[in-house]
């Protein structure tokens, strides 16, 4: 929840090959107060059933930039894995994207949004609401 003086967070990952929430995906939450500062580990979630982080942390006063990791490769093997228990595999196990790094400015007072739309070879980001 933001405040007068905090902005606040959240986000959640679509599997667009699957159509799909992608359910699983490790989210690291950091902060800086400043470009020239710092980054700050604030805590972590896991995507839901629905691939929503329900519970990250809030952000500190004085927070002007945020960075979400999201941790991709365990997703794909994991997906990939799930697929080939019936079949050979068919094509490299390899990742292209190990891990997504969105960082984004914030305001106090503001809320953002920002949803992870993901695919083996590619991902796109948003401010949602």
């Amino acid at each position: 929840m933001s405040t007068d003086t905090t902005a606040s967070v959240s986000t959640h990952v679509l599997d667009t090959s699957a159509g799909r929430p992608a359910e699983g995906v490790a989210v690291s939450l950091a902060a800086r107060a400043g470009r020239a500062a710092e980054w700050v580990a604030l805590g972590g979630s896991v995507t839901d059933a629905d691939g929503r982080c329900k519970d990250l942390p809030a952000l500190p006063e004085g927070t002007t930039h945020v960075r979400l990791d999201f941790e991709t490769e365990a997703y794909f093997a994991k997906k990939q894995a799930e697929a080939q228990q019936d079949a050979p595999a068919t094509r490299d196990s390899g990742v292209f994207f190990p891990e997504v790094a969105i960082t984004f400015a914030v305001v106090p007072g503001e809320h953002y949004h920002v949803p992870l739309l993901l695919n083996p070879f590619g991902y796109s980001v948003y401010r949602g609401s």
